[in-house]
C-alpha cells in the first residue's frame, strides 16, 4: 500500500484482504498506516498456505525500496487504487 502521492510505502499480510484496506482507508487502525496517510492498494499476492503468506511478507519486507517499486511496476504501471477489483 501507499499514500496519495506514492511516497511511503508499507508491506502487511493478512487473511482478509479487502476488509484490511478498509480498515486502513478508513483510518480504523492505528500505527504507521494512520501515521503516514496509507490509503492506496497498489500491489498484493494472493496465497492459500498461511506460512507460505509470512514468508513472502518477510520476503518483500526485507527487499530494497527499488525491489518493491518493480514489484508494483510489474504489476500496476500506474499506481492505480486495486481496492475495487478484490
Amino acid at each position: 500500500m501507499t499514500n496519495k502521492r506514492n511516497t511511503v510505502l508499507y508491506t502487511g499480510m493478512t487473511n482478509d484482504l479487502k476488509r484490511r484496506v478498509f480498515e486502513h482507508k478508513e483510518k480504523l487502525v492505528d500505527g504507521f498506516t494512520k501515521k503516514y496517510n496509507i490509503t492506496k492498494l497498489v500491489y498484493y499476492e494472493v496465497l492459500e498456505d498461511p506460512e507460505n503468506a509470512i514468508l513472502r511478507e518477510k520476503q518483500i519486507k526485507a527487499g530494497s525500496r527499488q525491489k518493491k517499486i518493480d514489484l508494483i511496476n510489474n504489476k500496476n504501471r500506474e499506481w492505480l487504487d486495486l481496492y475495487e477489483e478484490i
